[in-house]
């Protein structure tokens, strides 16, 4: 006989979930699913739209990473316009992705995150927050805020918003920075850099108090992550897919990524999960995210995020198969971006006044990515001549990693039953967090969804329409 095991909601995540564990009576773990409840249908908002409107639109559907659908869509609109935005321009969307990874990646962390690896599983649930660690570590904790408000601020600052950014067009951005916004970022991003410093050696630190955590949730899938002549992009580049035993399997443009990946819908989800024609055109489960990058890239071009780097490959092997060093390759990120951010704004050229390339070609079907703080966010647009939007398909991060994520979540329940019952559903919450899923990003819906809807008046029922 097969006893049922709900965790509703899984709490410290981007979204609203639930986890199915189904055990049998000899105590064996035999299935475990994450349900991903929500349901948002922005690739049927789209249709109909002026393609233009897109990266004002898409950026609505997440707010926690609506710069990356920003980004994304601006690059897409590119290719639908055949047009190429100056240099400034693109130095400024890669701007506006570093203040994206610094608040993404600073808030889970030490938000999400950060209660279990600097506090400890075993910590009281009441105590194991964000307010916790404040009290635990107020100066770390305090260093960390920062660091995430830091990352906002240039997200507002490029972006026209902290949230929901509206400046990236196509052909570049809608306005330059100013002289005085020009100051204020070399004044963040010099501060950022510092902080990273701080939150990247808490973050080994903690880590390495906790090595027999690192190991619980070993995981050998693919590797996906953008590169550019090997190294980690986080902007632009070429996808690569590496097996689990480290050789490179594909590398291939955002545009052909049909050919390579394929989406599959789930009976008891709203998200879809994806997988990766391996050459033989065998479909493999893949992991998106910052393991997956660290694991794809060769090297990084800053020195310092490059040494950390190169220091977790000779430590923990290339590929690197431990899902909780998702942590520490998140937070050698954003030493990453810290780094490329200074580099930006020391290149005067980021205040130039030109910053858009008007298009005037005839608009066509394109696709483009970026690496969203999650992973790899994949734009397809099929629009008409008059440039309305036909057909929209979004590949986000969580999708992908679906598969990997409900692995993880067996591991966890095998690994944590018998424990105390909060042990065991933290345990489990625990192998989620560690992918930093964002539920709203991911939910589609395929066929029909069922609705009950009752009407009452005086606490009599008048109507009740139901669609199965």
């Amino acid at each position: 006989m097969t006893r049922t095991i709900e965790i509703n909601p899984v709490t410290r995540i981007e979204g609203h979930a639930k986890v199915h564990i189904e055990v049998a009576d000899d105590g064996k773990v035999e299935a475990a699913y994450m349900h991903v409840l929500e349901y948002r249908g922005f690739e049927k908002i789209v249709e109909g739209m002026q393609v233009e409107l897109m990266p004002t639109l898409t950026s609505r559907i997440c707010g926690t990473c609506p710069h990356a659908h920003h980004l994304v869509s601006s690059k897409t609109l590119d290719r639908v316009f055949s047009v190429q935005p100056p240099r400034a321009a693109v130095m400024l969307r890669e701007l506006l992705n570093c203040g994206s990874y610094l608040h993404s990646h600073g808030v889970h962390f030490f938000a999400l995150a950060g209660p279990d690896l600097l506090l400890g599983l075993d910590a009281p649930a009441a105590k194991r927050n964000i307010m916790g660690l404040l009290e635990a570590a107020p100066e770390l904790a305090t260093k960390a805020l920062r660091l995430r408000s830091i990352g906002q601020k240039i997200a507002e600052i490029v972006g026209g918003r902290g949230t929901h950014p509206i400046t990236c067009v196509a052909g570049g951005m809608s306005s330059p920075i100013t002289a005085e916004q020009h100051n204020t970022l070399k004044r963040l991003t010099t501060e950022a850099l510092e902080l990273t410093k701080v939150a990247l050696a808490a973050g080994k630190d903690a880590l390495a108090k906790n090595e027999a955590l690192l190991n619980i949730l070993p995981l050998p899938v693919y590797n996906m992550g953008t590169v550019k002549d090997g190294n980690l992009d986080l902007f632009d580049g070429a996808i690569r897919v590496q097996r689990s035993d480290g050789a490179v399997a594909l590398e291939f443009d955002a545009a052909d990524y049909a050919k390579h990946i394929f989406e599959e819908a789930l009976p008891y989800s709203y998200s879809k999960q994806v997988f990766v024609k391996d050459p033989g055109g065998e479909p493999a489960a893949y992991r998106v995210g910052p393991l997956a990058r660290i694991n794809c890239a060769d090297a990084i071009d800053t020195p310092l995020a490059n040494a950390e780097l190169q220091e977790f490959k000779s430590k923990w092997g290339k590929p690197c198969k431990l899902t909780v060093l998702n942590h520490l390759a998140r937070l050698i990120e954003m030493m990453y971006v810290a780094e490329k951010a200074v580099a930006l704004v020391a290149d005067d050229e980021i205040a130039s006044p030109e910053v858009r390339t008007q298009p005037t070609a005839k608009p066509r079907s394109a696709i483009a990515h970026v690496e969203a703080p999650r992973g790899v966010l994949i734009h397809d647009y099929t629009v008409d001549g008059d440039g309305i939007v036909q057909k929209a398909n979004f590949i986000v991060a969580t999708q992908q990693n679906i598969s990997s994520i409900n692995a993880s979540v067996k591991a966890a329940a095998r690994q944590f039953w018998g424990k105390p019952d909060d042990e065991l559903l933290n345990g489990i919450e625990f192998a989620i967090r560690c992918y930093d899923p964002c539920l709203s990003c991911s939910t589609h819906q395929i066929g029909r969804m069922p609705l009950d809807v009752t009407i009452t008046r005086s606490g009599r029922v008048e109507r009740r329409v139901s669609r199965s």
